[in-house]
This record gives C-alpha cells, sequence and structure tokens, in this order.
C-alpha cells in the first residue's frame, strides 16, 4: 500500500521513553484525528533495555481503529564505525518482536566508539576533514542498515549541525550509498519534521532510487502526532510517497 508522506508519522514515542510525555493509547487517539493511514509506535532502548516486551504488549492491546495501521519499533544509536547498534541482545525484529528498529545518530560513529559532538569537533579541529568524517558516517549508517536486517533512518544526518557540518558537503557518492544500501536491506528513510531532515537534495536523491520514504514527526508528545509544516512542503516539492 503507498500513502503521501503526511499520511503516516512512522516516529512517535511515548512514556516508555523517559523523554515523552503520553501514553500509546493517546497517541494512538491523536492518530486517529489527524486522519492517519499509518503509525509507529516507537521507543528508546540500548543494550541493557529490558521494557521492549511490555511495551509490544500494551501496543497490542489497544483498539483497533478502521483505516490505521499501527506499527512498532524501537529506536537504538549507532555505536561505531562498523554500524554495531546499542539494541539489547535479545531484541526480535519481525514476527513476535518489533516490526522495525530505527537507526539514530544520536553521536558521531568513531572508529573507537560513539563521540559526542564536542568529541567530534575536537577531532575535526585536530585534522580529521570534513569528507573523511562525512564518509565515516555514511559508511557507519550504511553497515547499521545491514546490521539491522528491517531498519528505517531515523533523521538521518541529523548530527551534522552539531558538528558543524552541513549536507550540502554530502558527495553524490554518499547518496547514492545509502539509497543503494536501503533499497538492498527493505531500509525505510523517514523525512523528519522535528529535525527538518534528510534536506530536500537528499530526499530527492533517495526518491528517485526507489528508497521507501515515510513522515515522521519524532513526536514526544500526543498534540503534535501527524502534525506536518516542513515534510508536507518537502513533499509536495514532487508528490513524494512511501511505502511501508
Amino acid at each position: 500500500m503507498i500513502v503521501d508522506l503526511v499520511d503516516t508519522d512512522h516516529h512517535v514515542h511515548s512514556t516508555w521513553s523517559d523523554d515523552a510525555v503520553s501514553t500509546p493509547a493517546e497517541n494512538l487517539a491523536a492518530a486517529q484525528r489527524a486522519g492517519l493511514a499509518s503509525i509507529r509506535m516507537v521507543d528508546h532502548v540500548r543494550v541493557g533495555t529490558t521494557y521492549v516486551p511490555e511495551f509490544l504488549a500494551e501496543v497490542a492491546a489497544l483498539p483497533r481503529v478502521d483505516g490505521l495501521e499501527v506499527l512498532t519499533g524501537v529506536e537504538a544509536k549507532i555505536l561505531d564505525a562498523s554500524g554495531r547498534l546499542d539494541v539489547p541482545a535479545d531484541l526480535v525484529v519481525g514476527p513476535g518482536g518489533v516490526d522495525r528498529v530505527l537507526i539514530a545518530d544520536h553521536q558521531f560513529p568513531g572508529p573507537d566508539g560513539s563521540w559526542s559532538p564536542r568529541r567530534t569537533l575536537e577531532e575535526l579541529a585536530a585534522g580529521l576533514s570534513a569528507q573523511d568524517a562525512m564518509s565515516m558516517l555514511v559508511q557507519a549508517t550504511c553497515s547499521a542498515m545491514e546490521r539491522a536486517g528491517r531498519g528505517q533512518l531515523a533523521h538521518l544526518f541529523s548530527l551534522l549541525p552539531k558538528i558543524g557540518l552541513h549536507e550540502s558537503e554530502l558527495l553524490d557518492e554518499h547518496l547514492t550509498a545509502i539509497a543503494d544500501t536501503a533499497v538492498r536491506t527493505g531500509t525505510t528513510v523517514e523525512v523528519n519534521e522535528k529535525w527538518r531532515c534528510p534536506g530536500p537534495r537528499a530526499v530527492l536523491a533517495l526518491a528517485a532510487a526507489g528508497v521507501d520514504l515515510v513522515g515522521s514527526t519524532d513526536s514526544h508528545e500526543a498534540s503534535t502526532v501527524g502534525s506536518y509544516s516542513w515534510v508536507a512542503e518537502a513533499a509536495s516539492a514532487r508528490r513524494l510517497v512511501g511505502a511501508r
């Protein structure tokens, strides 16, 4: 089924995340009010997270809403340049588990582990070139997609402004690598309202390559579920569509 980007919200947090305020039931009601075709309930995990079965049980117990598909996911950061993900070892992805792992660039994936924005700025000042940094980030993202199996790129390139870089510095080959890996692995890419990324150039390149794009608010409270302005503008540029 193919739907417009603004008819989806594939990144919605609940009180299972410590920085969100709305319950899954409140988010479901908000999605219904917004007239969405699909919502992905997503919460943060780390290697030591144990709540996922309870989270899935709560979502599964929600009442069905005609015309609204309820999907699940967990959001995890890329841990290093090899693309390791900060997920529990026993995480089930697919039948009996979460539908997708949301791959997040919360920190820079360095060769010796995740670098904070401050550490990354220090490395750039010490001689790491912008292009080498871009290549490291792209390669780690591609490797993470391979590891996740069924992934979704969360707020792709949102890290760049935090480390003094910009999407305009991405080479065409970087976008091609992301797109080719996403298509091969069945990874979806969200167009994120909160972080306004990826930008128009990347969105159009990914769409042209056949990447499945979905809308995302990255909501942490029900009032913003399915509420778009920037994503709506990105979608209207070329009638972009996303598929689950």
